[in-house]
Order: structure tokens, then sequence, then C-alpha cells
């Protein structure tokens, strides 16, 4: 294996000119960040905030030098832009980013436009104010269920410091392959009849991802962009938790239609989910709802059943904040070790209880996506997925 280092990327990025004055992006110090993780390298640059949606070909340039380096067999370069740091004589203005969007108007940030995905029609994205409520787990469960309906489901990790999807799906062994029929764009590993993209197959899951927010934030857009999606009904989304700069960039940046809140019932996870959910208010996204997740224990052997969390707090927060309340899952040691062990529940137990309360949930959804977007196109072909059933 060649080992790569920084001095061969940066003569690599060299070559690459910007066409304004003609000097090198090295000479001008536009290279912010360069990460090398095996053969994957990933290199930002910051460009004025002015010209950056005309820099793609600038963009396309460095990523093509940096893939051409022997031994690099993944090249992603982003652009970022920043504000000038000198203060202006005049009275200060909001950045762009931070100017509160018009009614139906999602907020931009300074110098960028939304990102184009021609073949997904809708976009749902499922969040959560804190980690360990079980986003990813209601993520992959979610996708399955929507896929036992009939659409066809595309599913991102968005967590690029924590991916998790490549395990839940059983593709740790996985990686993407070059499109044969669009230049640029990867091909997806697919598992139950879902494309599926995370940082994930990229990196060595045991190494941490040690990057600054708009290097993570390039590499999502990159992962969202160069993805041949096919043509899909969803993409669900599994975002990172919190309300920081990748969440914010997403809903700034990317055709979202909904968003979906995870909870448990606790007072402390709930305060964090009120936060994500007016964050997604605040960029003019619509919340589809809360799902209150670990809901309840329901002793296999008695059915005895208690609320080790509490119970109910998600449903209350709904009303509270006018939003509807799609559903609660149990706890439950099976869904935890089909989590662990690539076997999400609603594919192993398709008509047992688990998968009957996530698809009541994915029902609420798709009505919600077919409200703002319109019917899929139907019918599906039969035999296209897994045969899913709810009762």
């Amino acid at each position: 294996m060649t080992s790569l280092n920084r001095e061969q990327i940066v003569a690599a990025l060299d070559s690459v000119i910007d066409p304004v004055d003609g000097k090198s992006i090295t000479a001008k110090d536009m290279v912010q960040g360069i990460d090398i993780n095996n053969e994957v390298v990933n290199v930002m640059i910051a460009v004025d905030p002015k010209r950056g949606p005309a820099l793609e070909d600038l963009r396309q340039a460095a990523e093509k030098a940096v893939a051409a380096v022997n031994g690099v067999t993944t090249a992603r370069v982003a652009l970022t832009a920043e504000r000038p740091a000198a203060a202006s004589q005049s009275a200060p203005q909001q950045p762009a980013a931070a100017r509160p969007a018009q009614p139906g108007q999602r907020p931009q940030g300074a110098g960028q436009k939304p990102l184009e995905l021609p073949t997904v029609r809708s976009i749902v994205t499922v969040a959560s104010g804190k980690g360990g409520v079980g986003k990813s787990t209601t993520s992959v469960n979610l996708a399955l269920s929507l896929v036992a309906k009939g659409l066809k489901v595309g599913l991102l990790d968005a967590d690029i410091y924590g991916p998790s999807l490549p395990r839940m799906m059983g593709l740790r062994a996985a990686k993407p392959t070059p499109s044969s029929e669009h230049q640029g764009k990867m091909i997806p590993p697919s598992a139950f009849g879902i494309r599926i993209m995370s940082i994930g197959f990229m990196v060595d899951e045991e190494q941490p991802v040690i990057w600054r927010g708009p290097m993570a934030m390039g590499a999502l857009e990159q992962l969202l962009r160069d993805t041949d999606w096919g043509d899909i009904d969803v993409l669900v989304v599994d975002m990172p938790p919190g309300t920081g700069d990748i969440q914010l960039s997403m809903a700034q940046r990317v055709p979202v239609t909904g968003a979906v809140i995870v909870s448990t019932p606790q007072d402390i996870a709930l305060l964090d989910a009120k936060k994500g959910l007016n964050m997604f208010r605040k960029v003019n996204v619509p919340v589809f709802g809360l799902i209150e997740n670990m809901s309840y224990y329901k002793c296999p052997e008695c059915g005895h059943v208690d609320h080790v969390f509490d119970h109910g707090g998600a449903r209350k927060a709904a009303d509270e904040l006018g939003v509807p309340f799609l559903g609660e899952i149990p706890l439950d040691l099976k869904i935890r070790l089909g989590a662990d062990e690539g076997k999400p529940i609603v594919q192993t137990e398709a008509d047992g209880e688990h998968a009957k309360a996530y698809g009541a949930i994915a029902q609420k959804i798709a009505a919600a996506i077919e409200e703002r977007v319109g019917p899929a196109e139907a019918p599906k072909k039969k035999g296209l997925f897994p045969k899913i059933s709810f009762k």
C-alpha cells in the first residue's frame, strides 16, 4: 500500500489555478485543510463568499488533481465560504445565514445556493436534540417500513463524526463503486432494497473523524451530490444529534421536505428535542412530528409493562408545540441486537409487534410527504422490494 502524505497532496493542488488571477490555489493559501485517512483524501478550499457558486470548475479540477496522486482511491474537495475578517465601517449587518427567512422561504448561507437532487422526490430528516435516543435505529426501521409501502427509498448517514448505518444495515465491508452511467457519481451499497451512503464506507470504523465543521459539511454535501441515488421517492437522512453546523447547513442547503424528531420520554431528552424542533421551525423546515422511542418495556414472559424512562412525555410535548405525535416504539433487546448485527427488526420480524409500530409511523410520514409533494408514481414493479407486511 502506498503511504500518502500531505506534501504529495499539496504538490498536486499546486497545479490548480484560480482563473481570476492565474495564481495557484496553494500560493494563495486557499487550501484550508487536508485530511488523509489511508487512501481517502478530503480537502477544504476557502473561497470568497461572492465567488463560491461560480467555482465549481475549480473544485472539480482540485478533486481531479488529488485523485491522480498515486495511492489515492477516493478524493473529496469541498469549498467553504468565509466572510472577510476586516470589520466594516458601516453599521454591522447580520451574516446571510443568520438573517430570518421570510414565510415560506429557506434561509441561505452566504454565497451558497441549494443543492440540486433532481432524482430525489422528497427528503425526510430524522433528528434528535441529543445522542443516545435511538435515532439511527429509528431511521433504519422507518426506511424499511417505507419500502414496505411500495416506495423507493434511499438512506443517508449524515452523522459524519459517528457513522453507524454500515453496521446497522449489514454493510460493514461494503464500498461505493463508480457509476458507469453518470460520470463522477458513485453507486452506493444497497441492502433490503435501499441504497445507502455513509462516510463510514470510506473510513476505518474504529478511527475517529477529526474534522472542523466546514470540512465535515463539505464531505456531507459531496456524499449527497455525488451519489447516484437513482429515481427514489424518499431519501431518509439520519442526522447527527444536536443543533450544530451540520444540522443548520442541511436545513439551508438541502431541499428538505420535512423533519421527524426522535426523543425518549424523560424530561432532559424532551428539552433537547424541543430545541431541535425549534431549529427546524426557524429555518422553515416543516416538522412532521415527534416519535417517542424506548417508550416502555414489555416483559416477554409475563407481559407486564414497565415505563423505564417515564411515559407520554413526547405526546405531551407534541401537543404543547402544535405538531403531530407520530407514535411510540418500545424498549426491546431484539431491536438493539438487530441493529448491532445488521438485521433490522422490521426486516427480520416483518409481522411482529415492533414492525407494526414502525409501520404505523411510516404511514403517517408517507401521508405527510404526499400532502407536500404529491403521490408517488405507482404501481411499483412486483418483487422490486422485499415483502414486508403490516397487519
